[in-house]
Order: C-alpha cells, then structure tokens, then sequence
C-alpha cells in the first residue's frame, strides 16, 4: 500500500510499505485544547500516572503539542493557536465532551486529580451498571468520568436496577 508522505511544503514524495495507522498508536486519539498545555500535562501525568511520549514547542518556545498515554490509550494536549479556532472549554465545567478512563482505583484518581486542582463535579458513586465513578473538571476545563468496575452485571439486572433509579427521580419530581 503506498501513502503520501510530505518531506516539506513544496515536495510530495511518495512511500511505500507505509502502515496507515502508526504501529502502537490508537485509532481515535482525542487532542484536548488548552490554554496552559504544561499544567494540562502535569494534571494527566499526575492523576493517571501518565506517560509522556512526546513534548514539542511552538515557535514562542511554550508547549505547542504533546502525547500521553493512559495505559493503552493515547492523548494530545494542543496549546491554543491564534491562527485556529479550537478554543479550550470554560472554566464551569459545560464542556460538551467528557472523557471517560476506567482506572485501577477511581477513589485514588480522584484523590490525585483533586491534589492538582481539579473540582469534583459529580462525588464518587456506585453505578447501577457496575462502576464506582466520579466526574471531575480538570484546572483546564476539560471534563473527564473516572471510573473503576466494582461488580459485573448483566443486562437484565442493569434494565431493572435504571427502571428503579428513573423511578426514583420521577418520584422526587412529583414532589417538588
């Protein structure tokens, strides 16, 4: 299979036995936009027990790009460029995208997020499909559900434990 490979602005050369996804690499590698890519860094490496793999600068020298890896899983972190519209997320935790990573010990990632900066939007809680989770917002607004499976389920009993929870919310705002 041959692939186009770009040597430089003005020269396309053409490769072969090129693999079009990189050998070890993910095949959806989310990229969190951010105002400070090195406390973003220091948040993922510290509460994930990260690695790092790749850090490059941008030309005032501040990080630009990196790629982290939570397990198998990669992650970009990307410095905001004026000359592109991504944007980092507010700061009150209404980020559209929530990043979910299962963890050994969600009470410990959490502990660990929450010793860089991170705000608990949703306290750590047993889940009716069999998760211990907890929702944080990271100090770059980035919101992520830390997870650690506590117990297998099946579909029946996840199908009657939601039926109990959603009847137990209906039941609250019948009283309010």
């Amino acid at each position: 299979m041959q692939s186009l490979l770009w040597h430089d602005r003005e020269t396309k050369i053409m490769a072969t036995n090129v693999k079009p996804i990189p050998e070890g690499a993910s095949v959806i590698i989310p990229r969190l936009v951010c105002r400070d890519p090195a406390a973003e860094i220091d948040f993922i490496k510290h509460t994930f027990q990260a690695d790092e793999r790749v850090r490059r600068p941008g030309p005032d020298g501040t990080i630009a790009h990196a790629l982290l890896a939570i397990g198998p899983a990669m992650i970009m972190i990307e410095g905001e460029w004026p000359a592109i519209s991504n944007r980092a997320p507010q700061l009150d935790g209404s980020s559209p995208v929530v990043l979910f990573v299962y963890v050994e010990d969600v009470d410990q990632a959490v502990e660990r997020a929450v010793a860089v900066g991170a705000k608990v939007l949703m306290p750590i809680a047993n889940q009716f499909w069999g998760d211990r989770t907890g929702w944080v917002m990271d100090p770059s607004g980035h919101v992520w559900t830390i997870a650690t499976r506590v117990e297998e389920t099946t579909e029946e009993a996840r199908k009657a434990r939601l039926a109990r929870v959603l009847a137990a919310a209906n039941k609250s705002q019948d009283a309010t």
